[in-house]
This record gives structure tokens, C-alpha cells and sequence, in this order.
């Protein structure tokens, strides 16, 4: 049965196929709340390294009703940066920011000296199936209780974020980009 983080990685574990996962801890700055876990595989699908948060999902936000987030990112690159930064970003704002599709988030600096990218986009996982990007981490017996949405954060350029604000997201994402590569030029 385990603990609610045990429950949360036997739902990673299926998804993953038993790969065996590499943990990063971020230390917690708020009080009473523990550290975020950045839980991190490589080379998963077509050669993407692979990370979910664990932490945020601790925190309260008024939005969040039906379940509380983690995020997850998926790249074309080995760097553990990426997956660090976004987890740098569900300790410093959880209970701040709701991390809704659409969010944008400047981390105010480009995350690797190999990509010019700042900020991320929340949206829904684009490796996961739409059932697949919620889990029940509810204790026995309390089935629906506790329930954890899995919400993808893509990194994009500083321009493709002013590009949301003035045009909306469904603009941003009907463009030319390669959600995946954190090399790539801005598409718009």
C-alpha cells in the first residue's frame, strides 16, 4: 500500500515500464512544507529524458479543486537543468501559481547555456494519454480522495511568451515548433 509517494511512484514506475528513476531534490522554502523530488528518466520514448515533480502537489492553491498538480517535462536533452528548473518552479510558487494549461512562467534566465529559452508553458503532457495524466494517490479505502494531475511544462522563448499573452495559446501551438527541442529557434 506505501505511502502517498510510494503510491505516486508505482503510477510512475507503470508508466515508465520499471525504468529506474534518478532523484533530485530541491530543498523547500516554504515553511512546514518538505522539499520537491524532481524524479528523472532517460531516454525514454524516442530518446527523451523524462521528469516529474513531487512536492507541489503538497501545497494548497484555491484553484485547484478537483486535484492538485505535478509537473513533467519531456526533452531532447541529457541535462538534468531542465528537469531541475521545473522543479525549481513547483517549490517556488506552489500555492502561488495554479500551473493551469495556458500558464506562462518566466524562470528568468536560460535554464542551460546550450538553449536561449527562459520560460515554460503549461499544458497537457504530450507524452502521456489524456487517462493517463491523473492518478488516484488516495489511501486505501479512499479511492478519489486524493487525485494528482500530471501537467506538462514546455520550454519556449521569451518572444513565444509575449506571443501567448497578445494571441492565445491555441495560436502559439497550431505554429511551426518542436516541443521537444531545446536548441531550436523561436517560431514566432
Amino acid at each position: 500500500m506505501g505511502s502517498r509517494f510510494e503510491r505516486y511512484l508505482d503510477y510512475l514506475d507503470q508508466l515508465n515500464d520499471g525504468v529506474e528513476p534518478r532523484f533530485l531534490p530541491v530543498d523547500s522554502t516554504h515553511d512546514g512544507l518538505k522539499g520537491v523530488t524532481v524524479i528523472s528518466y532517460e531516454n525514454l520514448s524516442d530518446g527523451l529524458s523524462t521528469a516529474f515533480t513531487y512536492g507541489l502537489s503538497l501545497a494548497e492553491h484555491p484553484n485547484w479543486i478537483y486535484g492538485r498538480p505535478e509537473l513533467c517535462i519531456s526533452v531532447q536533452s541529457d541535462d538534468d537543468r531542465w528537469g531541475l528548473a521545473v522543479g525549481l518552479l513547483a517549490e517556488r510558487l506552489r500555492g502561488s501559481c495554479p500551473f493551469s494549461y495556458g500558464n506562462t512562467i518566466g524562470f528568468g534566465q536560460p535554464v542551460t547555456p546550450e538553449s536561449t529559452m527562459t520560460t515554460f508553458m503549461a499544458f497537457a503532457p504530450s507524452i502521456l494519454e489524456p487517462d493517463d495524466s491523473q492518478v488516484d494517490v488516495s489511501a486505501p479505502g479512499h479511492d478519489g480522495n486524493d487525485i494528482i494531475h500530471l501537467i506538462g511544462m514546455y520550454p519556449i522563448h521569451a518572444t513565444e511568451q509575449q506571443f501567448i499573452s497578445k494571441h492565445g495559446l491555441e495560436a502559439f501551438w497550431k505554429s511551426d515548433w518542436d516541443m521537444y527541442d531545446t536548441a531550436r529557434p523561436p517560431a514566432v
